[in-house]
């Protein structure tokens, strides 16, 4: 039952007006899966979660390990159980999707995604970490660093959201990048030349946890239909 779950705390619609406070602990989080993706508090810089440890990719570039206490606004971790290698290779970012999407069981259904190979060009980006009050989602896009790699060796990872859950997650991929070296990494926002091992999990349970405590969330008014396409833009 634990591997069939995708675990998620907070919502990505709850970031678009800025909560960005951190309303779960690291070391809570990975109660509830052993890899994933996410982002500290004040949505400082990129996390990859992978077997049991969280990285963070911050506005520098630097990849280091997040401690236990450090705290998280929003996050998704599941307990890894991928399915077999299937090579992939994709000339574009583009064409990298569409391949995944060809191999996903159901666009109704999230799945976990794992591609881990050599990325001919792979740009990155990660955000500033934000100070109260804290501005917009859309407006922290002035304040995020690109980064690019060439010839690269390392595992793209995230998830595949249905439609269905637009506005608690991003809808279709959420993918981050952390090279075999932990010297480079962030949210992808390209990739091309690829050629690596994908590795797909499927999820029947999706598990949302929010942050009950928090006043700014239980106050905050979620009604306007600007918040998904705050959500696409901001990822995208």
């Amino acid at each position: 039952m634990l591997t069939e779950t995708l675990f998620q705390h907070g919502t990505l619609a709850a970031l678009v007006p800025g909560l960005f406070t951190g309303t779960i602990t690291a070391g809570e989080l990975l109660k509830h899966g052993d890899t994933g993706i996410g982002t500290l508090a004040g949505l400082d810089g990129e996390l990859i979660i992978d077997a049991g440890t969280i990285y963070q990719v911050n506005h520098e570039g630097k990849v280091r390990v997040v401690a236990p206490d450090e705290t998280i606004p929003f996050g998704n971790v599941h307990f890894a159980n991928f399915g077999p290698a299937q090579t992939l290779k994709a000339a574009s970012y583009a064409d990298l999707q569409a391949a995944v999407r060809a191999h996903l069981r159901s666009l109704n259904l999230f799945a976990a995604i794992r591609l881990t190979g050599t990325f001919k060009h792979v740009t990155t980006r990660a955000v500033r970490k934000q100070t109260v009050p804290y501005p917009t989602l859309v407006a922290t896009a002035d304040d995020q660093s690109v980064f690019n790699a060439e010839n690269v060796m390392g595992t793209l990872s995230g998830y595949f959201s249905p439609a269905l859950y637009a506005g608690a997650a991003a809808p279709g991929f959420h993918l981050h990048f952390l090279s075999a070296d932990h010297q480079f990494g962030g949210h992808v926002l390209a990739a091309s030349g690829v050629t690596g091992a994908l590795q797909l999990q499927t999820f029947t349970n999706f598990e949302l946890h929010l942050p009950a405590d928090d006043a700014a969330f239980r106050d905050q008014d979620f009604t306007s239909p600007q918040i998904v396409a705050d959500i696409e833009r901001a990822e995208h």
